[in-house]
Parts: structure tokens; sequence; C-alpha cells
């Protein structure tokens, strides 16, 4: 896969943390760009975000349909059959605006990974498979589509992760939250799991929980 576009939003002050935040499937990098503001972080902070565009691609769930995506979905059972080469690809792009963002002068430590739904999948791959230091991991109504190809690299054993799901996800079902949860305690990750009462969205309370969050762990 070539290098991905992205939107940038520069902090008023110099960038010294970095948010990685992939959307969904069928959405762009501007997806979550208006929920900045909702964040509540402090007027002065110093947070880059960066939200990349998936590549556009054929999705065989929706009839072969082009749009974006960080992957093709071949069945939407609750075992999510998924293109594990075309995931590990994207994977692989993002570990690419981590170094990117090395290379400008924020540490791995500072850089924390977000997702939503698809790329919420492509996160956890990321994160627990990277041998960069991560600040954290946010998981937003998504599901670990690879812990039989995740490594659980020692450099983010002690990872910060918060998963987030809706009680009335018809989309991704919260089970595969919960089942996420689990998979990441047996390998001795501590997790912070939260629910809210919605379907396969954002709602404000959750938004405000992500800026708290955020704040705790980029200062």
């Amino acid at each position: 896969m070539s290098d991905l576009d992205y939107l940038e939003i520069e902090p008023v002050m110099p960038a010294r943390y970095c948010v990685i935040w992939l959307h969904g499937l069928g959405a762009n990098g501007h997806d979550f760009e208006p929920i900045l503001p909702e964040l509540g972080l402090p007027s002065n902070h110093s947070v880059r975000f960066i939200f990349p565009h998936a590549p556009t691609i054929p999705v065989t769930i929706n009839g072969g349909m082009i749009m974006p995506a960080w992957y093709d979905i071949l069945d939407i059972n609750i075992e999510r059959k998924v293109d594990i080469q075309q995931l590990k690809d994207s994977a692989q792009a993002i570990e690419r605006l981590i170094e990117r963002e090395i290379q400008r002068g924020i540490p791995s430590q500072n850089i924390i990974l977000a997702g939503f739904s698809q790329g919420g999948a492509v996160v956890y791959h990321t994160a627990l498979n990277t041998h960069y230091p991560l600040a954290g991991l946010l998981a937003l109504s998504t599901y670990f589509a690879t812990p039989k190809h995740t490594d659980f690299t020692r450099q983010n054993h002690a990872l910060p992760i918060l998963i987030q799901h809706g009680l009335y996800d018809d989309v991704v079902p919260e089970a595969l939250g919960q089942q996420a949860k689990t998979l990441l305690t047996d390998q001795g990750f501590t997790v912070e799991y939260e629910t809210f009462p919605m379907e396969h969205s954002l709602c404000l309370e959750q938004v405000k929980r992500i800026g708290q969050w955020l704040t705790s762990r980029l200062t």
C-alpha cells in the first residue's frame, strides 16, 4: 500500500503530542474532525490530530461496491471474516505515519492511536504489533480481528487501552467489544471498558469522556 493521504489539524502551541485517528468503512478522514471542539481539550493544548483517508477498494459485503475501506470484509457474521493481508497493509501504512511523527520530533510515547469500527481493527493490530512504545490505544465500536496474527510486543505491554462501545450497536455487536477486552486482559493488558446507550455511532457524553482520557494521557 502506498502512503496515505490525511487531514492534519495543528494545535495552537507547537505540537508535542499526536493522535492518529482512523475512520470507519465508507467514511473519510473528515468524519471525526467536527468533534474536536467538543473534546474539551485546553485551549492552549499541543496535540496534533491526524485523520488518514482509507484507500478506495471493492467491499464484498456491499456487493463489491468501491468505497473507502481499510480492508475488505468478506462475511458480516459474528466472526467478521476479513482480508487479513489488506488489514496488515493498512497497519503498516499507519506505522509509517508513526515514524513520520517521530521524524518530526514527537516521540512515540506521545502518540495515541484511535480508531472507529473498521479503523479500530487496524489500530488494534498496529498498536499491539509495533515496536514503538505508544501513549495509548482508543478503540471505538470495533473488534479485534487479528489476535492470531498479533505478537503482543513487550514494548506496549503497559499500553493504556480504552474500549468504548454502544449497547445497541447492530453493526458491530457489543459482544465483540467484550470479546476484545477478554482477549487483551488474558494477555495481561489493563483495559478500561465503557458502554453508552447508543447504536453504531458516538454520543456527546462519550466524546467528553474521550477528551478527559486524552488529556490524562497527553500531559
